[in-house]
């Protein structure tokens, strides 16, 4: 017995000694890397009072503060950014639907301001200005050096008032100016419309409206054709769609899916992972989907897109995706402003990250630049080409009855009509084409 003892008091010495040989050198790192933290801090505080009583013209050192903030923000990533008051205010009107500015959602890169999409219906969108787009001034004034937050102050203005901003284009030797008016932004978040017995949802952003608007309008347009045994497919058209908010995000993926993964985000602690799941019901009710992305696609748009693509649910079509795979928590702070930081990434439902790599398309289909007037008028005069319809003393067509003809003429106009898209918009009326090609084979079944 006393052998057992001394074997367990040895036994829990020895376990002393290997948690103090193990935790001890562990404590002092720790306590190393407080100190160093705190040195800086002091380092920080010598600097700050060093500017407020030395720098050559009196500063404000709230002004000071901020820019550090500002600083420490944005030296993280080009998401992560510090929300003044006035700019969280903005943020939220945002997120209803309804701003003033010129309608483009941008980023930095390269020290530069970087246009992701310009939004749908906008001065911006008007001006002509294209996703991929480098603003590198506004009014004569370069924008390199400054914050994304001190460009974005500079692109703002009073509604009517002017702006005239400078951007290199790829594909553009020189840079060049455009001037744009600004205005109030109402943006409608889905725009729905019938092409031929196809549904068009334009998605333009992913706001408070953008799930309301996208039930109603569906519920409309397949009213319009008589009901879904006349639909041949949708197309959910989210290219130049900047994203937004995440619950809208997965609102609109759980619209056409039954069941299923949606989209996890995974942040620094893997406890603090979330996994989003479908639940049951299709809009759609099972017809065919094809889901138009471009380059301007990111963030939300890419979680849509990656979920109907992953579960087979939708035909991608168009050009790679912008990339955008993190997710922005909007933190207040006790000014009323706010802290957005970069806190997990998204991961589609086959686990994939967007992250820097965006969504490649099923179909890679480039949107050819458009043709001018003339260039348009004679591809269509090469169109109207003569036919036997058309020769004096041909032989009637005895085969057909009339409801067979008007089914024919029907066909015909619907085709006549998708070709003419085509000189709009190359990528939707391929979308379109697709479709009803699927359809022609589903019914032939």
């Amino acid at each position: 017995m006393r052998k057992f003892v001394m074997a367990a008091l040895g036994g829990t010495l020895a376990g002393i000694i290997l948690t103090t040989q193990v935790a001890g050198p562990l404590i002092a790192q720790e306590q190393q890397r407080t100190a160093s933290v705190y040195e800086q801090l002091d380092l920080f505080g010598d600097i700050f009072e060093r500017i407020r009583a030395q720098y050559v013209e009196e500063v404000d050192p709230a002004d000071l503060i901020e820019a550090a903030i500002n600083g420490m923000l944005s030296s993280l990533d080009p998401h992560s950014s510090y929300l003044s008051p006035e700019a969280a205010a903005e943020m939220r009107e945002q997120t209803r639907g309804e701003f003033g500015g010129l309608g483009i959602e941008v980023t930095q890169e390269d020290g530069w301001v970087k246009v992701i999409t310009p939004m749908d219906g906008t001065p911006a969108d008007a001006a002509g200005l294209q996703a991929g787009d480098f603003i590198t001034a506004v009014d004569g004034e370069s924008l390199l050096g400054l914050t994304l937050r001190e460009a974005v102050d500079l692109l703002k203005g009073p509604v009517g008032s002017e702006v005239t901003i400078t951007i290199v284009r790829e594909g553009v030797d020189e840079p060049f100016d455009v001037t744009i008016v600004r205005d109030t932004i109402k943006l409608t978040a889905v725009r729905t419309r019938v092409e031929g017995r196809t549904v068009v949802m334009r998605v333009s952003t992913f706001n408070e409206q953008t799930y309301p608007n996208l039930v109603d309008g569906l519920n409309k347009a397949v009213e319009e054709l008589g009901g879904l045994d006349n639909v041949d497919g949708f197309v959910l058209d989210l290219r130049n769609n900047p994203g937004g908010l995440l619950t809208q995000a997965i609102k609109v993926s759980d619209a056409f899916l039954e069941a299923g993964e949606i989209v996890s985000t995974r942040g620094r602690n893997p406890e603090d992972g979330e996994r989003y799941n479908a639940t049951p019901g299709d809009l759609a009710q099972g017809k065919p989907i094809v889901v138009l992305i471009n380059g301007g696609s990111a963030s939300a748009s890419e979680i849509v897109a990656g979920a109907l693509q992953d579960h087979r649910r939708a035909i991608v079509v168009g050009t790679k995706s912008f990339g955008k795979g993190s997710v922005q928590t909007v933190m207040p702070l006790r000014n009323n402003g706010a802290m957005r930081l970069t806190t997990a990434r998204y991961y589609t439902p086959s686990g994939r990250s967007i992250q820097a790599l965006g969504i490649s398309p099923d179909i890679v289909v480039e949107q050819p630049p458009r043709r001018s007037v003339d260039e348009a008028e004679a591809v269509a005069n090469e169109r109207r080409t003569r036919s036997e319809a058309d020769l004096r003393g041909r032989l009637s067509n005895d085969s057909l009855t009339e409801e067979e003809r008007r089914k024919i003429e029907e066909e015909r106009a619907i085709a006549e009509k998708t070709a003419e898209l085509r000189e709009k918009d190359f990528q939707l009326s391929y979308a379109v084409d697709l479709l009803h090609g699927l359809a022609v084979i589903e019914r032939a079944k």
